[in-house]
C-alpha cells in the first residue's frame, strides 16, 4: 500500500486540494447562514470524493481498456440513469436530479467521465484509421444517445462539456479537415433544430441577453449585470468576507454555483483571479504530464479527455460571469458547490492516478 501511494502524483493531489479549499473559503465568505450550510455539506462531499479518489487509485485501469463489457455495462446504466431523471420533478426549469432524501444526485456528472472512458477506449484501437468517416459516425452514435437524453432535460451547458470532450479527443486522435468541416455543418444543423423545438423560453432568452445585458439590467440581464459589478467591485486585493456589495448583500444570484467565480473576484480581488488561473494551470500540467508518461494509447487519452473536460467548463463558467458567453448554468469545476461534481471530477482524477500509478 505505501509503495502505491508512494507513486501517487502529489502535486496534482495538493493543487486540487487548494482549488477545493478557494472554493471553500468563497462559499464561507459569503456569510449568510445558508453558505455556512453549504460550506459543512461542502466538506462532507470533499471527505467522500478524497477517499474515493484514493481507493480508485489502486484499481487497475487497465480493466477499462482490456474488457469492453465494463465499459458498455457503464454505458447502459449511464443511458438508463439519464431518461429516468427525465420523469423527476423539475428544479430551475430542468429535470436533471435524483432525490436521495435531503440529498440531490446528477447523474450527467457522473456520466461525462463514463464518456471519457468510452471515447478513450474507442479511439485508442482506430486512431490509425481517423481517416474513415465511420470511426467519427459510430462515435457520434455513441454520444448522441446520452446528449439526446440531456438535451431534453434540458441541459444546454452539459450537451457544450460532452461536445466539447468529443470533439477533443477526435482531434488528438487525428480527424482529418475536411471531416471537421462537415461536423461543423452538422453542429450548426443541430442548433438550429435545437433552438427551434428544444430550447425552452428562459433558455433562448439567456443566450440573447449576453449579447446586450444592458438592455434590460434589472430583468433579464440581471444576472449578467450583478456579476459583472461583483467582479468590477473586487478591485486589486478584494473586498473582506461577507462585506461584498454583491454577494454579501444578496445581489448577486446562485453565489455558491454558477456566480462563483464572481463572488470569488469581488473577495480576492484581481490577485485572487490570478492565483485561481495560476492553480488550474498547474493542474493541467500535472494531467498532461500523465498522459505524456503513458504506456498505451488508452492512458493517453484519458488524461487529455479529462483535462479538456475540465478546461471546457472553466472556460465556459468564467465566460458567462464576464458576459462573454450565455448563461448556461455550468458550474465552476472544484470550486463551485456541488457534491454530484466534486465527487466525479475526483473519480476521474482516481482513475487519472490508478495510470500515474502503472505508467
Amino acid at each position: 500500500m505505501y509503495a502505491h501511494l508512494r507513486k501517487l502524483d502529489w502535486l496534482l493531489i495538493i493543487v486540487v486540494l487548494l482549488l477545493v479549499g478557494v472554493g471553500l473559503l468563497t462559499i464561507y465568505g459569503i456569510g449568510s447562514p445558508e453558505s455556512i450550510i453549504f460550506f459543512k455539506k461542502q466538506l462532507c462531499f470533499l471527505g467522500l470524493a478524497f477517499f474515493s479518489m484514493l481507493a480508485l487509485s489502486f484499481f487497475d485501469y487497465r480493466v477499462f481498456k482490456n474488457y469492453s463489457s465494463v465499459l458498455i455495462t457503464l454505458y447502459l446504466v449511464s443511458l438508463i440513469s439519464l431518461v429516468f431523471v427525465l420523469f423527476s420533478q423539475e428544479i430551475r426549469g430542468a429535470s436533471s436530479w435524483f432525490r436521495l432524501g435531503p440529498l440531490r444526485f446528477e447523474p450527467i456528472e457522473f456520466v461525462k467521465i463514463v464518456i471519457i472512458l468510452l471515447l478513450a477506449k474507442y479511439f485508442s484501437l482506430r486512431h490509425i484509421e481517423m481517416y474513415r468517416i465511420r470511426h467519427l459516425v459510430v462515435s457520434g452514435i455513441y454520444l448522441g444517445l446520452p446528449v439526446a437524453a440531456v438535451f431534453f432535460q434540458p441541459d444546454f451547458g452539459s450537451v457544450l462539456i460532452l461536445f466539447s470532450v468529443w470533439l477533443g479527443i477526435i482531434v488528438v486522435s487525428g480527424i482529418k479537415l475536411r471531416h471537421l468541416f462537415i461536423l461543423f455543418l452538422a453542429a450548426v444543423l443541430l442548433f438550429t433544430a435545437g433552438w427551434s423545438y428544444v430550447l425552452k423560453d428562459y433558455q433562448k432568452e439567456r443566450i440573447l441577453t449576453f449579447l446586450n445585458p444592458q438592455e434590460d439590467p434589472l430583468g433579464r440581464g440581471y444576472h449578467i449585470s450583478q456579476s459583472l459589478i461583483a467582479i468590477g467591485s473586487g478591485g486589486l486585493f478584494g473586498q473582506s468576507s461577507g462585506a461584498g456589495s454583491q454577494a454579501g448583500l444578496k445581489f448577486l444570484p446562485e453565489q455558491h454555483t454558477d456566480f462563483v467565480f464572481a463572488t470569488l473576484a469581488e473577495q480576492r480581488g484581481l490577485i485572487g483571479i490570478f492565483v485561481l488561473f495560476g492553480l488550474f494551470a498547474l493542474l493541467f500540467w500535472r494531467i498532461i504530464k500523465v498522459s505524456l508518461a503513458a504506456s498505451n494509447n488508452f492512458a493517453r487519452l484519458f488524461p487529455l479527455g479529462l483535462a479538456i473536460m475540465l478546461l471546457a467548463q472553466l472556460v465556459i463558467n468564467i465566460g458567462m460571469n464576464m458576459a462573454l458567453l450565455p448563461i448556461t448554468g455550468l458550474t465552476l469545476p472544484l470550486i463551485s458547490y456541488g457534491g454530484s461534481s466534486l465527487v466525479s471530477i475526483f473519480l476521474g482524477l482516481g482513475i487519472l492516478q490508478s495510470i500515474k500509478a502503472r505508467s
